[in-house]
């Protein structure tokens, strides 16, 4: 079978299937005897099997099939959950993610699992109940059943406990098409579809033999659900190549422990045309396609070049008083509107991507540390650009490792400075205006100034004098300074400082910066703002003198006209007073330094109203022209550090317009 044509959408499925479990894995720790936990585990570690035994990767398939059996001793009660269990699964994701990064890499996918699997064996069998005292119960089939299933103690218990629920207990028995070449696919799509409306209690022969196609033209399975024989019939006959379905019901008789089957219903579907004539009528197509990212940036360049056309009509058509003309250019803004959400939506993935591989990290930290930790994460469902998605996780496990490291004291140090002995660590994002901020916060001991101050003295960063004039978070940004260090000893964790400086160095290669707050003995906040790398965005256009500005709407509050009368002065800036709120006030021709042409007594002043977070600043401009969908464009590497400014449009008219970014003047 040639399954390069696949890959791809194994390497995806198996990467959401491993994040599953591995959310699941964190969850059943606090909630050890959550045993739907577990199913949903289980599935996601089967269903993973499945697909890496059919894709030929058979060192990925023996590692998954040696964590379901732990798993399912722990879903049959005869395994429970405790920390040696949920860190053994722990590291059995860890080597399934680099056997998986390996097959993406062009490798085999291929790992030395000897020791980790000699210790799933050790807990699957350690745990286990003795086989003495357990009695093998054999079950009493009707005439004509071609395979007898035996049911230990325990399996009987859940036959039993679902007959109590009003849940049945079937055997089925699947025939294959003679012709059939992939058997252990069929099987594992039978499979697939049972274990979606009930559980697989017991298989003959063996899952792991039935999947890889070993055994002859059928098998079977015993199966508890609370659907009606003949659904479950229907289910399994829509699978392709499925000849012939038996099924007969399971009924303990307590009194006796047999297993009497009474025949439920036989139903059998001979003929591959019937089979498929079925499959054709409830056969649902799937609803996603796996498009690769370049084909998106291509078609988002091409039609950047449709948005300046637009705007070029747009103008065209107010020049000319022609009804027909303008109609058709406003039909064309409202589909190429459409178009353009269309296209950016494709590129923006949740930032939880990328928060969804901490908590693990996390939790080994602390515990290699001898550290309490609670992590929070806020903000998970925001939006980036993939190219940054992929970008800034490395980064990220940085600052988190120098925080859980250096940041975040020990439960006994911390009970002595009258903290709760669990440190909290928060990651957070959030949208502001045309960026995304991340932020890493810790209730730790903060940044110590005097260490950090002496440093940056010592390495020439900054005069003796000049640093008594800094604040405590200015103090602290030194730490991102080349080889810039304050650790007393070297740490295999993270030293505060070590490599802080590749992390800035890779965020300003992403158009973005990293800044710190702290407080000594409170904690400390790494503030990381990125772009969101939308080509195309909305603005407000601006006149500042003879100049246009675009401003993002997604930093607008509202506009407002003020008087001279109420701009106000405190602490000797311009401030205004925004619904009871004391707003502070830019002038962007000062910031600019915009050259006046003739001097103007204006009575009125327009002003935009911008935020960053919780805080606000008034931006005073000239006039405001209207809003207006523009194409974002970098000014390039001579021009890429200008103040306030993220990029440059080209106007309808054919000037060029420069697109403010309102955080760096917000204070």
């Amino acid at each position: 079978m040639e399954t390069d044509q696949y890959l791809d959408m194994f390497l995806d499925e198996s990467r959401e299937h491993l994040q599953a479990v591995n959310d699941h894995i964190l969850e059943l720790e606090k909630q050890p005897d959550n045993i739907d936990l577990v199913n949903e585990i289980f599935r996601s570690a089967h269903t993973l099997k499945g697909m890496a035994a059919t894709m030929g990767f058979e060192d990925i398939a023996s590692l998954t099939h040696k964590m379901e059996n732990v798993l399912d001793g722990i879903r049959n009660y005869k395994l429970n959950v405790t920390t040696e269990v949920i860190d053994v699964i722990f590291v059995a994701i860890e080597y399934l993610e680099n056997m998986v990064d390996s097959i993406a890499a062009g490798n085999d996918g291929k790992k030395d699992v000897t020791d980790l699997v000699a210790r799933l064996d050790m807990i699957e069998k350690g745990k286990s109940i003795k086989n003495e005292g357990v009695q093998e119960v054999a079950a009493t089939l009707e005439a004509g059943t071609p395979t007898e299933l035996q049911l230990d103690q325990f399996q009987l218990e859940i036959v039993q406990q679902a007959k109590e629920l009003g849940i049945n207990a079937y055997q089925l028995t699947v025939s294959l098409e003679d012709e059939c070449i992939l058997k252990g696919a069929r099987a594992y799509m039978v499979f697939d579809v049972m274990e979606k409306n009930g559980d697989i209690i017991k298989t003959n022969p063996a899952v792991e033999d039935i999947e890889e196609g070993n055994f002859d033209d059928s098998f079977s399975f015993v199966y508890v659900s609370s659907e009606p024989p003949e659904n479950i019939q229907e289910q399994v006959s829509k699978v392709s190549e499925v000849k012939n379905v038996e099924i007969v019901r399971f009924v303990v008789d307590n009194n006796s422990s047999q297993q009497q089957k009474q025949t439920e219903e036989k139903v059998e579907k001979k003929g591959k045309k019937v089979a498929d004539e079925k499959s054709e009528v409830t056969h649902h197509t799937s609803k996603t396609i796996r498009v690769n990212l370049e084909r998106i940036d291509d078609l988002l360049n091409i039609f950047e070049e449709v948005i300046i056309d637009r705007g070029r009509l747009e103008v065209i058509s107010e020049v000319f008083d022609n009804q027909e003309l303008t109609d058709t250019v406003e039909h064309l803004g409202r589909v190429t509107s459409e178009m353009q959400n269309l296209i950016l939506s494709m590129r923006m993935v949740p930032i939880e991507q990328v928060f969804n591989r901490f908590p693990r990290m996390i939790r080994g930290l602390a515990k290699e540390l001898n550290k309490k930790i609670n992590l929070e994460i806020i903000g998970s469902e925001t939006e980036l650009d993939r190219t940054v998605i992929d970008e800034i996780g490395d980064p990220l496990v940085h600052l988190i490792r120098n925080s859980i490291d250096h940041g975040i004291e020990l439960p006994e140090v911390r009970a002595q400075a009258g903290k709760s002995e669990e440190g909290h660590l928060i990651l957070r994002a959030y949208h502001s205006g045309n960026h995304v901020f991340i932020e890493i916060e810790d209730d730790g001991a903060g940044i110590n100034r005097e260490k950090v101050q002496m440093k940056a003295i010592e390495k020439g960063l900054i005069l003796a004098e000049e640093a008594e004039l800094l604040s405590d978070d200015e103090i602290a940004n030194f730490i991102l300074s080349s080889g810039f260090s304050t650790a007393d000893q070297i740490s295999d964790i993270s030293g505060r400082g070590v490599g802080l400086d590749v992390v800035k160095s890779k965020m300003e290669a992403l158009g973005g910066e990293i800044s710190i707050k702290t407080e000594k003995g409170k904690g400390s906040i790494f503030s990381i703002q990125l772009p969101l790398t939308l080509s195309i965005i909305a603005t407000l256009l601006v006149k500042v003198k003879h100049e246009t500005y675009a401003i993002p709407l997604s930093s607008i509050i509202e506009t407002v006209l003020l008087q001279d009368e109420q701009i106000l002065s405190a602490h000797g800036r311009k401030v205004m007073d925004f619904r009871g709120q004391v707003v502070p006030l830019v002038s962007l021709s000062e910031v600019f330094e915009v050259p006046i042409r003739e001097e103007k007594n204006e009575k009125y002043h327009a002003v935009v109203v911008v935020k960053k977070g919780e805080k606000l600043t008034g931006l005073i401009v000239d006039s405001f022209i209207g809003q207006k969908e523009v194409v974002l464009k970098s000014l390039g590497s001579y021009l890429k550090d200008v103040f306030a400014i993220s990029g440059a449009t080209i106007l309808g008219d054919g000037e060029v317009a420069l697109i403010i970014d309102p955080n760096a003047l917000i204070k």
